[in-house]
């Protein structure tokens, strides 16, 4: 049966506050990495977490597709009353978490070298970066279940539950990091070694999580979960999402492994610690679309435009209410963050040359998460992939433009270009949205 109750700010925040806290420990996760090592002292191991890490997230995050098509999915199927097709969505996804994890691991040593022939990094940071992926790898068909346990999870507004699972499996990890790093200096393979261990747990918390499920039929219903309508409306959805996922990621490898690389070490490093106060924007304002892709994904399977409008309305206020405070949080404290997460002279000082540029991004980027989410919960797919090519076209040339000119103040820019170009684009394309909700249809396998 669909869900009838009134969309509120208190209903918005219910889902998106858990979430809000739940991805915000993600790029706590990754302060504490690079904080850990950073108190080695010297730039290199810094600069191997940031080229590891954003490897090995470049190569799980190709599977991105499988939380956000998940929870549109499951959200229009709940929205029409189809409590079976929800269901059997969670099966179809641990079918592609488990091909596409062994695929990694299968594949992991051509993929590592065409990764690293992309960097421009020192061959120290290369050979640190090298080991770090190789056992990272391990873990790919944890993380990428758990992305289509979260994707379900949110579409049914069991948002908690992923709060839980996440906190969980970060704090294992933060604690393991100090251990292996700081205790038993195990150096940059020590942080590796600790985010392993916490993905595995956090599949075996998901699992449970996702209980309900395994109590009915649908779940092993295999005839269902493999038809041929359905598979063939996954992998559209699936196609669309995964390629835009691959020009953002591209984004983030060239900002980190190429051009921040090529500016030196120090620059590198002091760009990596700046990232974490992009990814906590990110992944905090990116709760709000958690939000809005469950709530629209309803409204569209129920084909409710009215509702649609008021999800996208209620979730864009909090969205942005939260970005001029997160702006304001790092342009008083951004300096005592930095020498929290590092302890060289050089990378400190670098890094608030450049803090500016953090405190805009948030701003910059609200409209972005948004309606990422709308068009996620509409499974507009399609016009995902179209609007993320032209902005990184549009990145690109102010990469080209502003990086011989003004160096890493200008790769800065063309980064928060990049995101505002991401929402401008996609407000474009936001009538459709509501045009297949007039027509009840969802946008399913439109492109």
């Amino acid at each position: 049966m669909a869900d009838t109750r009134p969309i509120t700010h208190r209903r918005v925040l219910a889902l998106s506050v858990p979430i809000v806290i739940s991805n915000a420990t993600v790029p706590l996760l990754g302060a504490v990495d690079t904080g850990v090592v950073g108190q080695l002292g010297a730039a290199e191991p810094i600069g191997a977490v940031a080229v590891g890490a954003m490897i090995i997230t470049a190569l799980f995050w190709l599977f991105g597709f499988l939380r956000m098509g998940t929870t549109g999915m499951v959200g229009q199927a709940l929205g029409a009353g189809d409590i079976v097709e929800a269901d059997a969505l969670l099966s179809r996804a641990f079918l592609v978490a488990g091909m596409g994890g062994a695929a990694l691991i299968v594949l992991q040593v051509p993929l590592m070298a065409a990764a690293l022939a992309l960097s421009q990094a020192s061959s120290e940071v290369e050979a640190m970066a090298q080991s770090y992926v190789a056992i990272r790898i391990w873990s790919a068909p944890a993380v990428i279940a758990v992305y289509g346990i979260t994707g379900w999870l949110v579409a049914r507004e069991q948002t908690r539950a992923v709060l839980t699972l996440q906190i969980t499996m970060n704090g294992v990890n933060i604690l393991l990091d100090v251990w292996f790093v700081l205790g038993l200096n195990l150096g940059v393979p020590g942080v590796a070694w600790a985010t392993l261990i916490a993905e595995w747990s956090g599949l075996a918390l998901g699992l449970w999580f996702c209980r309900s499920v395994f109590m009915r039929s649908a779940w092993c219903n295999w005839a269902r979960v493999a038809d041929r309508a359905r598979v063939l409306r996954m992998m559209t959805v699936g196609r669309d999402i995964l390629l835009r996922s691959v020009m953002l990621t591209g984004g983030f490898l060239l900002f980190i492994m190429v051009f921040s690389a090529r500016l030196g070490d120090v620059t590198l490093a002091s760009n990596q610690v700046l990232m974490q106060f992009l990814a906590i924007s990110a992944f905090a304002l990116d709760g709000f679309a958690f939000a809005v892709e469950s709530l629209v994904a309803q409204a569209m399977g129920a084909g409710q435009v009215g509702r649609l409008r008021r999800a996208a309305w209620l979730c864009t206020i909090w969205a942005f209410g939260s970005a001029v405070l997160m702006a304001l949080a790092f342009a008083l404290a951004g300096g005592w963050i930095i020498d929290t997460l590092t302890t060289a002279p050089e990378v400190r000082e670098q890094a608030r040359a450049f803090l500016p540029w953090v405190v805009i991004a948030p701003l910059a980027g609200v409209g972005a998460f948004i309606l990422d989410g709308i068009f996620i919960g509409a499974t507009r797919g399609g016009d995902m992939r179209n609007m993320m090519a032209l902005s990184f076209v549009i990145y690109l040339g102010a990469i080209a433009l502003l990086v011989p000119l003004f160096g890493n103040h200008g790769l800065w820019a063309a980064m928060v270009i990049f995101l505002s170009a991401r929402g401008v684009t996609l407000l474009w394309k936001y009538p459709r949205v509501e045009a297949d909700a007039f027509g009840g249809r969802g946008g399913s396998l439109k492109t």
